[in-house]
């Protein structure tokens, strides 16, 4: 520029006569570009063109990598670092913007629908915006990007500080390079606020970085959300600092040399460069880094409340009345409202349950180990019994210690106001607020949890905690009251939220991990941003706080055990075995304790709030573990269908923990995600469970169960990983498996998932122990194992078709399962025998499974059997030989029979004609017998001529059986003729 000066001189030499030499106030100096070797030359610039003449000439510059330290400027007269004068500040080498009027130079902002789905949604407005002391982020499901481009001539970093509390918004920050390379995907996500504002800082490369500030908030709903906060953003590294700038209004530096402005305390104010705070008139009031002061408003009641004071030496209490601090009103104006009168003093309620009065200073104490009380006096708990400790609040007499309350106000320092829940006797309620949009929060913290000696000895796995509470809202605006729960005091997730006016009423949550120690109740009285004070009389009130199995906690009672006669070592507690019950009963000697067996294929499960066990049945096909403290299902069940047949099936193949979605799912303004369910099915004790996780806050979150739910925001989203965020548990405990479409009040519609088979499907049950407003008897889900021989894959699993997100209601869950592994196994039943003609001697027996094919697994199919036979020839051939032959036998048997009943109708003619006509009289027979074929005689007279085969018959009878000729003998009147004869002859 010097020389250039020079030159337009000698061509208007006339001109550069006339002007005048330049004074330092007509000049700035600036650097040249840095060379390859880093140097610079320093040269002054007129800050008007053709106005003077004469500049200083160029000197060599210090070396591009110099530069200044926090507080302190480049004077580039000298080329010395200087300090800054009181009311300003510097970086040195860096730059800070913490005023955020408008959008300062360099920034850059825009809105852009990131889905990559065809849907037509206007991102343009969402962008981010200034805000005077911070830029917020848009509210809608766009997302939103803020970038800031930065030459750095030396390594640096950027810092900036964040307020972040809405889990349902993704916000990332990212730096690019010269090559468009983005920074580790692994620490670009902004974790959730751990205070108030958040400090975030990334170390930065020499050359070029471009700055990313970008987030999408995620309402299902369609409802607006709460945005992202930014402020105080500083950059070390770039070139020199020439100046310092002045402290902006409602801060201040009281010394040279400052990096940073101060903030200006309540009631002061300060203007543009200030090194020191003013104190505001007594009729006015300003908030913390106040530019001015405000006039104070009159008074009214809703800048007071009441509250109970401590108890006195005496044990007495009253009613008194506040304000609230700071106080901004003014009690003296006219028309303002007096702080009311104390209350006349009354006697203190007791302690809380597990706490005792104590004499010396008035105050509630905890009672020792072993010792309970119910607020009143400590006793020692009876041997055989444990104290069930734990914590109750339902005396407010004063704010426990564990307990904080607070005003969560993004634009303010959490200083502002403190006063947020305040104790009343029998409640604790939410006092009137500065503004109607204030978070009030009361905060509760726990060191821990364990479970009784007794059970945790037996190895047994219940609840580790249960937390209740009763409260109640009244409201005219649409107020919110969130019940949340987190790892400490500001990493907190919402369990629930209820809206506008809700009665008395209780809520439990289940505590699964030793690690949610913190709870936090929030009361909002509108999200309407307004300055106005309208709702000041909405209020939430909670009457009672109650959480079991807490570490250093106190006990309101003792529970019983069994007593053995070895004791053990740290406790007096001695539980029964497994499978036994206590049970207390009364005699001659007083009241005993005995252990009793619990009925087959039964647990012992505690119940609430007692803690006191009980036996509890198993569900069908469900068997109790060694421990009996947990029903299971070995994956293998017996199904007895309508026609009687007993179906064996194992599902030991599906035991696997499965993970599916759903379909694609789009909120009002356009935006992708996904339901992702984890699914375990059945298995053994210690087998690995479902668990569904949160990726976006700090610490994560992980919840176990058999079947739980996340909510996955695609890949698109968020440029790198899938994020999963609000998963909670559907079913943790297996309660049955069966064909029933109806166990335990949860109902499984066989229209959800239509089926023509007659083979039923086997439904499992499960149910969840937490409970929320909307189901107050707890998430269930049924999953229908249908048989499909034909599907090859393990997981295929669906939703219906009607209620798209598994549920219909919000409550119960459906799930079908279709897969070849859900078929009963496979018995003789299931195939049919195929026997074959005879061929060549060979006949062959084939097995085939029956049509619809409805088994696998179990019996395999037999293979082919083949045996000899014989053909039909030849059998026909040996049946007519054989019929044959008996034809001619029946012929011979006919006509041997005929002739015998021919013989002996002669004989009997014989006789008769013997017996001389007599009836009735027969002849006396003079033989011993006559036997057949022996009286030749009538064998003469029967036949003219005897045949071959009597021939062989008579001879046959000639010799009887002992060798002997047989003698016919004849009868008495052949032997007296005789006998006549001779007398004659004689």
């Amino acid at each position: 520029m010097h020389l250039r000066q020079l030159l337009l001189c000698l061509l208007f030499a006339n001109a550069c006569a006339d002007l005048p030499i330049c004074k330092e106030s007509d000049y700035h100096f600036e650097y040249t570009e840095c060379d390859v070797l880093g140097s610079r030359w320093r040269v002054a610039i007129p800050n008007k063109a053709q106005t003077c003449t004469d500049l200083p000439d160029p000197v060599k510059g210090t070396q591009c990598t110099f530069s200044c330290n926090e507080g302190e400027f480049l004077d580039m007269q000298t080329q010395l670092c200087q300090k800054c004068t009181a009311g300003t500040h510097s970086l040195g080498s860096g730059v800070a913007f913490d005023e955020w009027d408008q959008l300062p130079t360099g920034f850059a902002t825009f809105g852009i629908n990131t889905n990559g789905w065809d849907v037509h949604t206007d991102c343009s407005n969402s962008t981010w915006a200034p805000m005077g002391d911070y830029i917020s982020s848009n509210t809608d499901q766009c997302t939103a990007t803020l970038s800031y481009s930065v030459e750095l001539k030396k390594p640096g970093s950027v810092s900036f500080e964040y307020f972040y509390s809405d889990s349902s918004i993704y916000f990332e920050f990212f730096v690019q390079n010269d090559q468009c390379q983005s920074t580790d995907s692994t620490s670009r996500w902004m974790k959730i606020s751990e205070n108030d504002w958040s400090q975030h800082e990334v170390q930065l490369n020499k050359g070029n970085n471009v700055l990313f500030w970008r987030t999408t908030a995620y309402s299902l709903q369609g409802q607006a959300g709460n945005a992202v906060l930014l402020r105080n953003i500083a950059i070390s590294g770039v070139a020199y600092t020439s100046e310092c700038f002045h402290c902006k209004p409602g801060t201040y530096s009281a010394k040279p040399g400052a990096a940073r402005c101060a903030p200006c305390p309540a009631d002061t104010y300060s203007n543009k460069g200030a090194t020191v705070c003013q104190q505001c008139e007594p009729d006015k009031y300003a908030e913390v880094s106040s530019g001015s002061c405000k006039v104070r408003p009159l008074c009214t009641n809703s800048d007071y409340f009441f509250t109970h004071t401590p108890c006195d030496a005496n044990g007495k209490t009253q009613l008194m009345y506040k304000w609230i601090e700071p106080k901004i009103c003014s009690e003296t104006a006219k028309g303002s409202v007096k702080l009311p009168a104390s209350g006349e003093k009354q006697t203190c309620p007791p302690c809380n349950p597990g706490f005792y009065m104590s004499n010396t200073s008035s105050t509630c104490q905890p009672c020792s180990d072993n010792f309970y009380s119910n607020g009143t006096v400590c006793q020692k708990c009876p041997v055989g019994t444990e104290a069930v400790v734990g914590l109750e609040y339902k005396w407010w007499n004063t704010m426990p210690s564990n307990m904080k309350t607070s005003v969560l106000r993004a634009d303010l320092d959490d200083s502002v106001r403190h006063t947020a829940w305040e104790v009343a006797g029998e409640y604790v309620y939410t006092t009137p607020g500065d503004r109607d949009t204030d978070y009030l929060a009361l905060r509760l913290t726990v060191p821990g949890y364990r479970l009784l000696k007794s059970l945790a000895k037996e190895g047994q796995q219940g609840e580790l905690s249960r937390i209740s509470f009763v409260f109640e809202t009244s409201c005219l605006a649409d107020c919110t009251f969130i019940f949340m729960a987190g790892f400490h005091r500001w990493n907190h997730k919402v369990v629930e939220l209820w809206k506008g006016t809700n009665r008395k009423q209780s809520y439990s949550y289940l505590i699964h991990s030793n690690a949610t120690v913190s709870f936090s109740w929030t009361f909002q009285r509108t999200d309407n941003s307004t300055t106005e004070r309208k709702y000041s009389t909405d209020v939430a009130k909670i009457f009672s706080i109650r959480i079991s199995n807490v570490l250093e906690g106190v006990a309101s009672h003792c529970r019983q055990c069994a007593i053995t006669s070895r004791p053990d070592d740290d406790s007096t507690c001695v539980p029964c075995p497994p499978g036994h019950l206590l049970v207390t009963k009364k005699g001659g000697e007083g009241t005993k304790a005995t252990c009793e067996p619990c009925p087959a294929n039964s647990i012992v499960a505690a119940e609430w709030p007692t803690g006191d066990p009980a036996c509890v049945t198993c569900g069908p096909n469900m068997n109790n573990n060694q421990a009996y403290t947990e029903c299971l299902s070995d994956c293998k069940a017996k199904v007895q269908t309508t026609r009687g047949t007993l179906l064996h099936y194992d599902f030991s193949l599906l035991s696997n923990v499965s993970t599916f979605q759903s379909g694609a799912r789009f909120t009002s303004k356009g935006l992708r995600y996904f339901h992702q369910f984890s699914l375990a099915l059945c298995g053994k004790e210690g087998q690995a469970t479902a668990t569904c996780l949160d990726n976006v806050t700090e610490h994560g979150q992980m919840v176990r169960g058999h079947v739980c739910q996340s909510l996955v925001v695609p890949s698109d989203i968020r440029s790198q990983n899938m994020v999963a965020s609000q998963p909670f548990v559907i079913g943790n405990v297996l309660i049955g498996v069966n064909t029933d479409t109806v166990l335990a009040n949860i109902s499984s519609p066989p229209w959800l998932f239509p089926y023509t088979s007659d083979l039923p499907d086997v439904i499992f049950y499960y149910k969840s122990t937490e409970t929320t407003q909307a189901c107050k008897r707890g998430r269930s889900a049924t999953v229908r194992l249908r048989c499909d021989p034909e599907m090859s894959a393990i997981d295929r699993i669906s939703l219906p078709s009607n209620c798209s997100e598994g549920t219909c209601d919000g409550c119960t869950f459906h799930f079908l399962w279709q897969s070849q592994h859900a078929c009963p196994l496979c018995t003789h039943h299931n195939y049919r025998v195929i026997v074959s003609a005879c061929e060549q001697g060979i006949q062959r027996t084939t097995y085939v499974w029956r049509q619809p094919r409805q088994c696998y697994g179990g019996e395999a199919l037999p293979g082919q059997k083949v045996n000899a036979c014989v053909t039909l020839d030849f059998w026909l051939k040996v049946g007519v030989s054989t019929g044959t032959f008996a034809a001619v036998l029946l012929v011979t048997l006919i006509c041997y029979f005929w002739k015998k009943t021919r013989k002996l109708e002669y004989k009997y003619s014989k006789l008769m004609m013997s017996s001389g006509g007599k009836e009735c009289e027969l002849p006396t027979a003079d033989s011993c017998a006559i036997m057949e074929g022996e009286d030749t005689e009538d064998d003469l007279l029967h036949l003219t001529h005897k045949n071959f085969f009597n021939k062989m018959k008579a001879y046959s009878h000639e010799r009887t059986s002992d060798g002997f000729d047989s003698v016919p003998l004849k009868s008495s009147s052949s032997h007296l003729a005789r006998e006549q004869d001779d007398s004659d002859d004689a």
